[in-house]
């Protein structure tokens, strides 16, 4: 059984992933937070507290790292606080995976990578956007998880590292709610089911290094998955018209 430790998993997509992952993999979750009671509690951005937590025997790190943000430039509290949660720890983590020889890490990066091609969940482009698009953002947030998928492409070309980035689309807790309260939503919903299935599929993939959007098959999504699906497998179950409808009926 493969050993996944989860950095960040007492989020919303560490806590789905929890539930789902732990009847295949044995999972590990590495947080400041404690939402089970096995959490590995220690602070990300130190890099000696990072390497002593993460569990000698894992064959994947899953780095989800998140925190509320304003998205306000002039904020430099704010900023600080990003560099150190968006960046900082992304080196660390990066850099701990490599002392210990651990294969593979798994990424999440994020859809605002290309937000300037995006408004309201439609493409500016007059097609899907792709990872072959030139990153364009309209956040520090985004400069910064392209900055990370970078770096990722720099320790798997120096370390031999697998590092796969997954430019997640929406992950809610209440599916439902989140369709009925952004109309964006709809079109950029990474369902429950899907995100177990990209996970899954990153996590046994042979690929040794690559960027990847992750979401949905919704009706007129704004980025395309036809290199996820060809590269890493992913087989998409899911749309929001279907949701919909299947709650209309109920």
């Amino acid at each position: 059984m493969k050993k996944i430790t989860m950095i960040g998993g007492c989020g919303v997509i560490g806590r789905l992933l929890t539930k789902e992952l732990s009847s295949e993999y044995d999972v590990t979750i590495i947080d400041q937070t404690r939402c089970v009671e096995e959490v590995i509690m220690a602070d990300a951005a130190i890099e000696e507290n990072l390497f002593q937590a993460i569990p000698r025997d894992t064959d994947v790190i899953i780095h989800l790292l998140n925190v509320d943000m304003t998205h306000d430039v002039m904020n430099e509290k704010e900023f600080a606080k990003m560099n150190d949660v968006f960046w900082k720890s992304t080196y660390d983590m990066f850099r701990s995976a490599a002392r210990l020889s651990i294969p593979k890490v798994i990424f999440a990066s994020s859809n605002h990578v290309t937000d300037r091609y995006e408004k309201d969940g439609h493409s500016l482009l007059g097609r899907e956007i792709t990872t072959d698009d030139v990153p364009a953002t309209k956040n520090v947030y985004g400069i910064l998880k392209f900055a990370s998928e970078q770096l990722g492409r720099l320790f798997h070309d120096q370390t031999g590292m697998s590092v796969i980035n997954l430019r997640i689309g929406t992950v809610v807790t209440d599916e439902m709610e989140g369709l009925h309260t952004k109309k964006r939503t709809k079109r950029t919903l990474l369902s429950h089911e899907d995100l177990f299935s990209m996970i899954k599929a990153a996590i046994e993939t042979d690929v040794p290094f690559g960027t990847y959007y992750a979401v949905s098959e919704n009706e007129g999504k704004p980025w395309s998955t036809e290199k996820t699906k060809q590269e890493l497998g992913y087989r998409p179950d899911v749309n929001t018209a279907e949701i919909l409808k299947e709650n209309d009926q109920a």
